[in-house]
């Protein structure tokens, strides 16, 4: 029985198209560095032309802000969902957001983009600013209500929240750069959820007050 042959990338449907051409710029984005991205690689990478890529796209930059949107705004949205409706401990939605943000960080195709934010963003201040308004200003704001809810509840002592905001942090972004930077060279594969359990063992026991129930 003959089979059918693959449908070639430019008869696709269009709305396939998009994810595609965001997965060949992630792809050029990590291979040849922000700066030197050319929509035509894009385009190549894609397997379509480049009248193609701008459809959709008008520049590299959109194409950055909208891997972004993908890999954290949207991570953002249902964290927050799970945030308003949760109605345990603050203990407990602690350590449920971070193993939700570690298993992103273990799992994501898309975790170079904070290596390349570090690497290169800083030369093109807007993306900068979207990158600190989209990622890093929705974290603050969903760790700063973590923690002054805990605070209000009693569970936590108070604490300068702006500090442990990024103690709260810290060990993910750290995960994200093994992973992409030094985890080719290591002999086992890096326990990141171990590193998370570790983390929120530490983080809860430096919060909570010592009349709260552990």
């Amino acid at each position: 029985m003959e089979t059918e042959a693959p449908e070639p990338k430019w008869q696709r449907r269009k709305d396939a198209r998009p994810p595609e051409i965001l997965d060949a710029a992630y792809r050029v984005f990590t291979e040849k560095g922000f700066a030197a991205a050319r929509m035509d690689d894009i385009a190549k990478a894609a397997g379509v032309t480049k009248g193609t890529v701008y459809l959709y796209f008008d520049s590299k930059e959109t194409v950055f802000k909208a891997l972004v949107v993908g890999a954290f705004s949207e991570r953002f949205d249902r964290l927050t969902e799970v945030m308003a409706g949760y109605e345990g401990s603050c203990s407990g939605l602690l350590a449920e957001v971070l193993r939700a943000l570690g298993e992103f960080v273990a799992t994501s195709e898309r975790i170079g983009l904070p290596k390349i934010v570090i690497a290169e963003i800083g030369k093109f201040p807007e993306l900068a600013r979207f990158y600190r308004h989209e990622v890093i200003g929705r974290g603050l704001r969903l760790w700063d209500a973590i923690l002054r809810r805990g605070i209000e509840r009693g569970e936590f002592r108070e604490v300068p929240v702006d500090h442990t905001i990024r103690l709260c942090i810290a060990p993910i972004l750290l995960a994200a750069i093994w992973r992409t930077t030094f985890a080719q060279f290591d002999e086992q594969p890096y326990d990141i959820a171990g590193l998370i359990e570790t983390h929120i063992d530490m983080l809860l026991r430096g919060l909570r007050k010592e009349s709260a129930a552990p």
